[in-house]
């Protein structure tokens, strides 16, 4: 798994490979590996970016 993860900023645009219903989610922030997204559907979730890897939403 490449890590991508370590590239997200605050404010970026991501989704949840596993759960598209949660729709789009701006980065909070990325602090060693753990990922803090608001998502349109679902709100805020903490990721282990070790587990999940986020993708860049087009």
């Amino acid at each position: 798994m490449s890590d991508m993860n370590a590239l997200l900023e605050p404010g970026m645009i991501v989704r949840h490979p596993d759960a598209p219903d949660w729709g789009q989610g701006q980065v909070q922030s990325n602090i060693a590996g753990t990922i803090t997204v608001m998502f349109q559907q679902k709100g805020k979730v903490v990721i282990d970016g070790r587990h999940v890897q986020l993708l860049l939403a087009e």
